[in-house]
């Protein structure tokens, strides 16, 4: 198997367990060290960065009962590799409990494979239009 194609099937995994919506299965593609880094508003509790593979569940935990399940929409864009590295670039689409307000935003996500586990994730995102989203009045 090539380099690229070993560091498609990590990212695969990765996409896999996130559809799955399955936080521990999420952290386990994940190396014990990790670079993690999501932008946007501290009051939004699943932001910032992380260093160990055992905080990944939580950033999961947090996020997800802001958005109304089965509302959620991701559309897979593209998956670029080079190296030991994978860009994918995608749009999620979320509906918010609190207000039933509907964004979309473009994303691209940085992923750094090691070793057969991920050592990075830098999330791209409009950190504005999702914080607004978030705190919008209904």
């Amino acid at each position: 198997m090539s380099n690229d194609d070993a560091v498609r099937a990590v990212v695969g995994e990765f996409l896999a367990a996130l559809g799955k919506g399955d936080a521990d299965l999420i952290a386990a593609t994940f190396a014990e060290e990790i670079d993690w880094y999501v932008p946007g508003d501290q009051a939004q509790g699943w932001t910032g960065q992380r260093t160990r593979r055992d905080e990944v569940p939580a950033y999961f935990r947090t996020m997800w009962p802001i958005f109304v399940p089965g509302e959620s929409e991701t559309e897979l864009k593209k998956i670029l590799v080079d190296g030991p590295d994978a860009v994918i670039l995608a749009q999620f689409t979320h509906t918010v409990q609190a207000n039933r307000r509907r964004f979309s935003t473009p994303v691209a996500m940085h992923l750094t494979v090691e070793n057969g586990k991920l050592v990075r994730m830098h999330l791209y995102e409009d950190t504005h239009l999702v914080a607004k989203s978030v705190g919008a009045a209904a």
